[in-house]
């Protein structure tokens, strides 16, 4: 039997097991259709792919010290005359030197809600350490960084299911908060519940070889018990009715049913698909 695993998309290795659409327009690693609610696109964007972001800022921070290096060398001329300090008739003057005999300076009583970066507390070796929170780079891809924007809270936004270590699906989902096409849907149907809030999953999609083996299904399966162990009560699902499966990344409304959803709204283009947790 394959060997099949089920990976969460939290680094730019993982980021990069994430499959091609099966039509090359789009590209789930450049899409921020549901991210962008105004502007955002499925198209594929190869500009999006390479982490690029770090190389513009390098190069601003090379340029301008090499303008510091260069105008530190000019002024190391031995004939030059010093340059003149400004006088500021309005400062106080310069305080005198420390007097040896005047008693020790006694430093005032710290005030903990000041200060705090220039003088820390001493390490406490019985206090708690809270875990390091994972993060993405912010030269990271652009897609891999809106994937990541909960980590330290929520945790990952997105799933890979490899079979014998290959990508055969990837899902992407997350809490309604972060996609604001999806909450901008829901409010087209009043009569879906306000509370509590659902969960959303925005992608779903199957490499064509590894098509009609189930890998979906148990990848959606994966996704609705992580959301509920995440405290998530219900999940929802916003396919396209009338388009061709590989035009949309959100499949037709009758996987939904096999994957156990109902249909919480019927609508001709936009049907909403809810499962309770």
């Amino acid at each position: 039997m394959p060997g099949i695993e089920i990976v969460d998309v939290t680094d730019e290795t993982r980021f990069g097991l994430i499959p091609p659409c099966a039509d090359p327009a789009f590209d789930h690693r450049s899409c921020d259709y549901w991210e962008d609610a105004d502007r955002g696109s499925k198209a594929s964007r190869p500009s999006w792919l390479p982490a690029g972001a770090g190389s513009t800022a390098g190069s601003a921070a090379g340029s301008t010290a090499g303008s510091t290096a260069g105008s530190a060398a000019g002024s190391s001329n031995p004939f030059a005359l010093p340059p003149k300090r400004e006088v500021n008739p309005f400062a106080p003057p310069p305080k005198a030197s420390a007097n040896p005999f005047a008693p020790a300076f006694s430093m005032p009583a710290r005030n903990p809600f000041l200060d705090e970066a220039a003088d820390p507390l001493a390490d406490n070796p019985f206090a708690p350490r809270r875990p390091a929170r994972p993060t993405i780079a912010a030269e990271a891809p652009r897609k891999l960084q809106l994937l990541g924007r909960g980590l330290g809270i929520f945790g990952s936004y997105a799933k890979v299911l490899l079979v014998d270590g290959e990508a055969a699906a990837y899902c992407q989902f997350g809490p309604l908060s972060a996609y604001p096409r999806a909450l901008r849907t829901r409010e087209l149907y009043p009569k879906l519940p306000d509370a509590p809030l659902p969960a959303v999953i925005s992608c779903i999609a199957t490499t064509p070889a590894a098509r009609k083996s189930g890998h979906a299904l148990r990848l959606v399966a994966a996704v609705c018990a992580d959301l509920a162990g995440r405290g998530f009560a219900a999940v929802e699902a916003y396919p396209e009715a009338r388009v061709v499966a590989d035009a949309t990344p959100a499949a037709r409304p009758q996987f939904w049913i096999r994957a156990g959803f109902v249909l919480a709204v019927d609508d001709e283009r936009y049907p909403v698909m809810r499962r309770e947790l």
